[in-house]
């Protein structure tokens, strides 16, 4: 069953284009974030309990809500994350929060979508290091799950494509719009500070609004990380290159969203920038050619604090019990 999100924001929204007020939105490169407007809420009370189910891994410890904590601004604050048998990852976790606003998925862009890229973390062998035949398995052993899944897809049988199917509807969802800055675009002038607003005045004419616009303020395009400097790091990620085989692709990664960015440190594709300050500044010398003043880079650092939205809430799913049938977990060794 498909149904209508009714949706305050989108509304707000209309009617400041109705009204004329919040015409500073369609002047500004950056767009107020809106939630989606129709969901399968079926798919997504599904999906929501896959996202946060261990028993999709090889472990039964490691879910997707794992790298992705929702409490967490969707990632999971260290540099590169930890999978199967405390492997640590190659690369850090993108924040799945405003996800589905994104040109495609993962740092270099090999998934096409939210349900191309839900089906990775499952069978990679240094995340949760199971199999799509294993992991349906478990989900075909647990009676519960059998019957949700008949119910929301029509059919007998579980299978891999209903299972990303279900976990991209409920990411479609994790948007985080009423940010102050969206306020302010929507025509609420005391929304921001003076210092909030000569850092976003900063921000633009620094020329960051080249590759961070847009509702997400990124996500939208793949970019060289060193373009005035080359970026050091020893990290084997490699970017764009290693999906399209072309050398001139090399360290061109996704623009990263910068909404939530306050929450959602350590920076970068290697997570080598520890706090927004530093970040700021190594963007502003590598990719601007431009040193910001330490008055400069407080500024930019507060208008970015005001990209901050209201984070998903919800009621954590109960997940339904496992049988006697269900396939134990592998535990670390």
């Amino acid at each position: 069953m498909r149904m209508r999100v009714a949706v305050i924001a989108a509304a707000a929204i209309a009617a400041a284009a109705a009204t004329g007020v919040g015409v500073a939105q369609n002047q500004e490169p950056i767009q107020p974030i809106v939630p989606p407007q129709q969901v399968n809420l079926g798919k997504v009370e599904l999906g929501k309990k896959l996202f946060f189910d261990p028993r999709l891994s090889k472990s039964g410890f490691i879910s997707c809500n794992s790298c992705h904590n929702l409490s967490m601004g969707g990632t999971d604050n260290i540099r590169t994350s930890i999978g199967d048998k405390w492997q640590q990852g190659p690369i850090n976790a993108p924040t799945v929060l405003n996800s589905s606003l994104s040109l495609a998925q993962f740092w270099d862009g090999r998934a096409a979508d939210l349900k191309a890229q839900a089906g990775g973390p499952i069978a990679n062998p240094g995340e949760m290091a199971f199999s799509h035949t294993l992991a349906i398995d478990v989900l075909q052993s647990i009676p519960a799950y059998e019957r949700e899944f008949k119910k929301v897809f029509g059919k007998d049988k579980i299978d891999i494509d209903q299972v990303t199917s279900a976990i991209a509807e409920f990411e479609k969802t994790l948007v985080t719009p009423n940010a102050r800055f969206d306020q302010w675009l929507l025509g609420k002038k005391d929304a921001l500070t003076a210092n909030e607003l000569a850092g976003y005045k900063l921000f633009k004419e620094s020329g960051c609004v080249a590759c961070h616009n847009g509702a997400a303020l990124g996500g939208t395009s793949f970019q060289k990380m060193g373009i005035v400097e080359p970026y050091k790091s020893s990290s084997p990620a490699e970017g764009r290159s290693a999906v399209t085989g072309k050398d001139a692709d090399r360290f061109n990664f996704k623009v990263p969203t910068l909404r939530n960015v306050e929450l959602t440190y350590p920076y970068f594709h290697d997570g080598a920038a520890d706090t927004l300050g530093e970040a700021v500044d190594v963007m502003g010398r590598l990719q601007l050619g431009k040193k910001f003043s330490a008055d400069e880079n407080a500024k930019i650092v507060a208008f970015l604090k005001t990209l901050t939205g209201d984070q998903p809430t919800f009621a954590l799913p109960i997940l339904p019990p496992s049988s006697d049938k269900t396939p134990r977990p592998t535990p670390f060794k």
